[in-house]
């Protein structure tokens, strides 16, 4: 962990407008998703993402719970993050971390770089503290990776 951030990264061989195609979907975030967490979309959720868009996702680790999400970084096909609370009255209290993804064009494909950024959660100072949830927050960062290569056929 680098400050708040953990960052993981991979070459895909795939244009960087496909695979930025995937994750600006957020009704493929569970196609995508490598820690298990991220159920489904919410009804009402746009199916291309812009600037100031706002998505919900039904989530279970351990037990169900609600997200909401805002883009709050938008450069088609270079740049996309969200940022994420508790549905409902939680949110004033829990959340604030923000998940981003960095498209850049390579030899070979397009090196995708997906970052959890916990420097406007609200729990940070704790989250910073659980060495486990930051491994695995990293593997399942990976793992996330590596799907999206899948489902793009690279």
């Amino acid at each position: 962990m680098d400050g708040y951030v953990v960052s993981v990264d991979r070459i895909i061989a795939a244009p960087a407008a496909a695979l930025f195609a995937v994750v600006a979907d957020a009704n493929r975030h569970p196609e995508i998703d490598g820690s298990g967490s991220v159920i489904k979309a919410k009804e009402g959720t746009p199916q291309a993402l812009t600037m100031g868009s706002v998505f919900g996702m039904s989530m279970k680790a351990g037990i169900p719970y609600s997200m909401k999400n805002t883009i709050i970084e938008f450069e088609q096909d270079r740049r996309i993050a969200w940022q994420t609370v508790f549905a409902g009255p939680l949110g004033r209290f829990i959340g604030g971390r923000i998940w981003r993804y960095e498209f850049d064009a390579v030899e070979g494909g397009t090196k995708v770089t997906e970052s959890w950024d916990i420097s406007q959660d609200k729990q940070r100072a704790m989250l910073k503290r659980v060495g486990p949830l930051v491994k695995e927050t990293g593997e399942g960062m990976r793992k996330t990776l590596d799907r999206l290569a899948g489902v793009v056929g690279a």
